[in-house]
């Protein structure tokens, strides 16, 4: 589907408000770089989130599930999100059973990836102060559950490529299963999270894509098959940076804001725990990697606060990839704000 811009008269008088809402937002915000690019970024994810079910009527996995976790992040940090921009896909998140029956849009259809990542809004949500939708959350995580192969691993029938914003692959779309199942219960899916980190742990890794993925699932894990792949994948990541900053899918692919993003996203949180960084990084050489990958993310952004959409191969039109890659982006910069 070709990307569009917003447009606004076509969706009603909710999103117009929840539009002008958000742009005040962005005008009243300290004017740093690192900030208005946040405000900015949100105040475009709060008018994109309500567009696809306003015009399509149906919701979908980059607006109300990439885009809309990146929305429910803001909140959690503190900053304001219209109401209207998330009010309707709130209302879809917490009906699980009706997600299987739900149009996809256009580009494809892949009922696995659309519950991994409403799954994953789910949880924003309720990061975002949203308790009640737990029960939800608990519906959600049987139905990713049903959905593990045997090897432990989630795989999609998009997954054939490397995996992009929008179409996850193989290892994202693990990393992002296992969080929904440990944010609703992990002793109600021991066996799932269990042969889900067996997957992980015994990945052959060769892409920075797959690299962040599995730093992710691996969380802080501290066992020995946790602690070696993690220090395999640590090492692509530093030999994956490019001299300016930014990573690509490959390590010597050009650099992509998704690609970036999800780097940012997967060393931030060791920088909490900084003895998972050992022997490869350090806390300081970490953070300096975070600093240049926020500093592309802040150089690539365009004037409405979004990014061009990462897609492979790259330089192609896709408004899928194109929601999903300024989510991704957001949520970056959100997650690394308090760093210098």
């Amino acid at each position: 589907m070709p990307r569009a811009k917003p447009a606004i008269a076509t969706i009603g008088a909710a999103v117009a408000l929840c539009a002008a809402a958000a742009m005040l937002l962005a005008e009243s915000t300290p004017q740093s770089a690192a900030a208005s690019a946040e405000a900015r970024a949100v105040a475009f994810l709060s008018i994109e989130v309500p567009r696809w079910p306003a015009e399509n009527r149906c919701f979908s996995c980059h607006n109300n599930g990439d885009a809309a976790r990146a929305l429910y992040a803001a909140i959690r940090h503190g900053r304001e999100v219209a109401p209207a921009a998330l009010a309707d896909t709130y209302d879809w998140l917490r009906r699980p059973d009706a997600w299987d029956d739900n149009a996809l849009g256009e580009s494809f259809s892949d009922t696995v990836l659309a519950r991994i990542q409403f799954a994953g809004a789910l949880v924003s949500a309720i990061e975002a102060g949203h308790d009640d939708a737990r029960p939800a959350l608990e519906r959600a995580a049987v139905l990713v559950s049903s959905d593990q192969r045997e090897d432990g691993s989630w795989r999609l029938d998009s997954s054939g490529s490397i995996g992009s914003p929008a179409t996850y692959g193989t290892s994202l779309a693990t990393w992002a299963a296992l969080r929904a199942l440990r944010a609703d219960d992990p002793g109600r899916h021991t066996g799932a999270i269990v042969r889900g980190g067996h997957w992980l742990r015994a990945r052959e890794v060769t892409t920075v894509l797959e690299a962040a993925s599995v730093v992710l699932g691996l969380g802080r894990d501290t066992d020995g098959g946790a602690g070696a792949q993690r220090q395999r994948c640590l090492r692509l990541i530093v030999d994956g940076e490019a001299p300016s900053g930014g990573w690509g899918a490959y390590l010597t692919s050009r650099t992509e804001p998704f690609d970036t993003a999800l780097v940012v996203l997967a060393l931030r949180p060791l920088l909490d725990a900084p003895e998972l960084l050992a022997p490869t990084l350090t806390p300081d050489r970490t953070r300096a990697l975070v600093s240049r990958g926020r500093a592309f993310l802040l150089t690539e952004q365009l004037d409405d606060g979004s990014w061009v959409e990462t897609t492979r191969p790259p330089g192609q039109q896709s408004y899928a990839q194109y929601v999903s890659t300024t989510g991704w982006a957001t949520l970056a910069l959100l997650e690394t704000a308090d760093l210098p």
